[in-house]
This record gives structure tokens, sequence and C-alpha cells, in this order.
């Protein structure tokens, strides 16, 4: 890559990250003196990044019923049942994550090696007559190396997050099983926090109360943030980033 077409894709880079901060920066003094917006209740569906969940599937089974029963298979009220079975459906998930993972691992590596040919002349080198032209005195191939390294890491983290949060059923897979997705928003003072939860739930595994564990969830995708003064400050500024991404230093 020539010199001028790198330092045009820097330019062109740098352009794009000050007009994407631009927006950023007049979207930020919009909201001096409010607090962050909430966002508008929506459908998952519509989202430009919504696709839905494709996964192998066995063979559909059709529905058997008890004859003389008032007991439809699955139900767990003499009437209805109560739990979340069909799009637009609404369930609790229930989160209890308290996550403690410590890594500590050491690695020493030392390795040296000399290669000594032993040849002192060849192709006729002892015929030369000439000082000038004389091969050096002793082996003409020999090589030494020495290599080391030492790496050491450790990794101690606790994560705990105890919420409940309600997840719309937004598809039913054909063996029954649903796709949830569910956002909560929490705003206090100046800053809001967002917990957003999204997976494949079992109807069996849907308690009596119309709720679910997360740890019961296939395919959970759980993430949990915010928005507003504090994380403004936790972060570095738009320059900063945008130099640790462009600068290969």
């Amino acid at each position: 890559m020539s010199k001028r077409v790198l330092l045009l894709r820097c330019a062109f880079l740098s352009t794009v990250a000050m007009l994407g901060s631009g927006c950023s920066t007049l979207d930020g003094l919009k909201t001096i003196g409010n607090p962050p917006p909430l966002s508008p209740v929506s459908n998952p569906t519509t989202s430009p990044g919504y696709k839905p969940v494709q996964m192998p599937m066995p063979t559909p089974i059709p529905a058997t019923f008890n004859p003389n029963s008032l007991w439809r298979n699955g139900s767990r009220a003499f009437f209805k049942d109560q739990r979340a079975h069909q799009i637009g459906d609404i369930l609790t998930v229930k989160v209890n994550m308290n996550d403690t993972a410590e890594f500590q691992d050491q690695t020493n590596v030392q390795r040296s090696a000399t290669e000594d040919s032993g040849i002192t002349s060849f192709l006729g080198s002892n015929t030369i007559t000439s000082t000038t032209r004389a091969p050096l005195p002793g082996t003409l191939l020999n090589t030494n190396s020495n290599t080391q390294s030492d790496a050491t890491g450790s990794i101690n983290r606790q994560d705990q997050l105890v919420t409940n949060v309600a997840a719309v059923v937004t598809q039913v897979l054909p063996n029954g099983n649903m796709v949830i997705e569910g956002k909560q928003e929490v705003r206090l003072n100046s800053e809001m926090r967002e917990l957003l939860v999204a997976g494949v739930v079992r109807p069996e595994d849907i308690e009596s109360d119309n709720t679910i564990d997360l740890s019961k969830i296939a395919e959970a995708r759980l993430a949990y943030g915010g928005k507003g003064t504090l994380t403004n400050i936790q972060q570095p500024p738009w320059a900063q980033q945008a130099a640790e991404i462009i600068l290969p230093f």
C-alpha cells in the first residue's frame, strides 16, 4: 500500500469519526439540563436488526386429547392455562445471577540452540594462496540462538444481578418452544439503566405463576448497562477512542 493511499485512508477515517462524533455531540448538547429520554415502546419484530430464530426442529407430533376429560394436556388450571403460550403473551423472567470466576495462568518458556557445522573449508578454499582472499580460520557455519518468554495472567471476577423483567413472546417454533424478548428501562435522576433479555424457552419450564428462571432459557442473551451523565464520564473522549482505533502504535 502506497503512502498516499494510507494518508487518504487515515483522512477518510478521521472525517467519518468527526462526523459521527459531531452528531453525538449535538445530541448531547440537546440533553443538557435534561435527563436521558426513555425509548418508546415498540414491536421488537420491526427492529432493523431483528431476525427470526431458526433452529433444528423434530418431526411435528399431532396433539392428542383424552376422551371425556376436562383437562387439557399440559394445563395446570381447571378452566384455562394462564401461562404464556402464543405470540404476544407476557411472562416474567427471574434473573438471579451470581457468577464468580478466578483464573491464574503462568507460562515460562526457555529455549536455546547451538549449531556448529564443523566445516573449515569447502570448494577448494584451502588451495587459495592469497592472504586477502583466504577463508577465515575455524568453522565457517556456526549459529547460536536463545529464546525466553515469561507470561503471567490472572482473572478475579464476581458478578451479581437479582431482578425480574417481563418479556414478550415474539415467535412460536414448530416444536412449541417460544422465543421471548424483553426490555426494561429505569431512570434515576440523570442516569438510566437498561436491562435486555432474550432467548428460547420451553412451555414445560414456565412455572404456574407464569415465571421462568434465567438458567432455563436456551440461547439466553442478557445485557445490563446504562447511559447518562455517569456513563459519559466513565468513557474516554471520542477523540481518544478514535485515535486508539486509527493509530497503529
